[in-house]
């Protein structure tokens, strides 16, 4: 996906159905946790814990939507060449927005998360999720296939979105 040798066509068209896949897979994730908070969370918790879940939820869903959007925008470029600029800016932009997002997410939760430790603790595992999203986007691959997801996760790999702004670092203009 980053800037190497053009792919042949099949290839290249393999690639953006993968790309459509994954970023689909993205959006339609966020869509699916927003909709299981309104319809099922949010009417059986009070209105203070379905306000805290929406300090995990937030962000969460702010990461899945970036990831979607850069998967689908991939396909213009994959096999081709690189990201273009305003795009990486506003990757560059969000990568470090989306941990002020966060961790004001978590503040929020630890200060008003209740006494009841079974909304806290759904709520706060909604928030790791959400940072484990983010660093899978932006700092360290954590996403694998689960047969290989042991071996692989330690090689400690570069997302392909990082590498995909370091592409466009490298290859100037656009």
């Amino acid at each position: 996906m980053t800037a190497t040798a053009p792919l042949g066509r099949p290839q290249r068209e393999a690639l953006r159905r993968r790309l459509l896949s994954l970023g689909l897979g993205e959006l339609s994730a966020a869509t699916v946790f927003v909709l299981l908070a309104v319809s099922v969370v949010g009417p059986r918790w009070t209105d203070d814990q379905a306000a805290t879940l929406w300090w995990a939820l937030g962000p969460l869903t702010v990461v899945l939507v970036q990831a979607g959007a850069y998967w689908l925008l991939a396909r213009s470029w994959v096999g081709r060449g690189t990201m273009r600029r305003p795009v990486a800016r506003t990757y560059r932009v969000v990568r470090v927005l989306d941990p002020v997002l966060l961790a004001l997410g978590l503040v929020m939760i630890l200060v008003h998360g209740g006494p009841d430790p079974g909304p806290w603790l759904l709520t706060l595992g909604v928030w790791a999720f959400a940072a484990l999203e983010y660093a899978n986007y932006f700092l360290v691959r954590l996403s694998y296939p689960p047969t290989t997801w042991a071996r692989e996760v330690t090689s400690w790999r570069t997302p392909r979105l990082v590498r995909d702004l370091r592409a466009t670092d490298r290859a100037g203009g656009r």
